[in-house]
């Protein structure tokens, strides 16, 4: 099995989510399964310029010339792909949205009736690689994701996959913090998303008690509020 992650946080390694989709993919290696973790934000890709070439003189290839060839190569090789951003104004960032414009070749232009009387394109492969949607956020709960959790579960039913789970990160920022009093918190966080990732390796799905303790606040809202409030007040 192969599981490939696109990261499309500007900070690449450096951030919040790269913390989230590593922990996942250690325990997705450790059942066995191969990975690879593509930071699209060391990658070029450009606008969607709606020319529709890949639907007509060229179909399934975009006029483009940059890196999202190989980009999609590597996702309709993959049996799962986990698609990861931080939340960007209750959306995606720039970067994975540009990813997700420049999908577009990977379905055809004719429409077909789809689930709840819905119209979507034609499917151009028979396959498609199953999804988990990450990402995180630096507010202190989770209803912030609401936006987000709609248009990827349009964008899943659009490209045709099934969706495996979709983790959601409230308070992201303490992620990458360096003071020892979240030591403990952030380290059973990052086992249970082994756990997961084991989990989605070996049955493709995440048991609903283990997702359950993902969705938990990693320490109480008003105190995580609190703090954020103070770390942007000024000295």
């Amino acid at each position: 099995m192969k599981i490939t992650a696109f990261n499309g946080s500007p900070k690449a390694d450096r951030g919040s989510t790269h913390v989230i989709v590593s922990a996942l993919l250690e325990g997705v290696a450790k059942a066995g399964a191969s990975t690879e973790n593509v930071l699209l934000a060391r990658k070029k890709i450009g606008h969607c310029i709606g020319c529709f070439t890949c639907w007509t003189k060229t179909p399934g290839k975009c006029v483009l010339k940059d890196d999202m060839e190989e980009l999609l190569k590597k996702y309709m090789a993959s049996d799962i792909v986990i698609m990861a951003s931080p939340l960007y104004v209750d959306h995606v960032t720039g970067i994975m949205k540009d990813f997700m414009d420049r999908s577009l070749p990977l379905v055809c232009p004719q429409f077909e009736m789809g689930c709840a009387g819905q119209t979507r394109h034609v499917s151009r492969y028979e396959k498609y690689p199953s999804i988990v949607w990450v990402s995180n956020c630096g507010f202190p709960e989770k209803d912030q994701f609401a936006v987000l959790q709609l248009a990827c579960e349009r964008d899943i039913r659009n490209n045709k996959a099934d969706i495996i789970a979709q983790i959601y990160r409230s308070q992201g920022p303490l992620l990458t913090s360096d003071n020892p009093k979240f030591e403990l918190v952030l380290n059973r966080y990052k086992e249970l998303l082994r756990k997961a990732g084991a989990e989605i390796a070996s049955k493709r799905k995440i048991p609903a008690d283990l997702h359950a303790e993902l969705d938990k606040p990693l320490i109480p809202e008003d105190e995580y509020s609190k703090g954020a409030n103070e770390s942007w007040n000024p000295d």
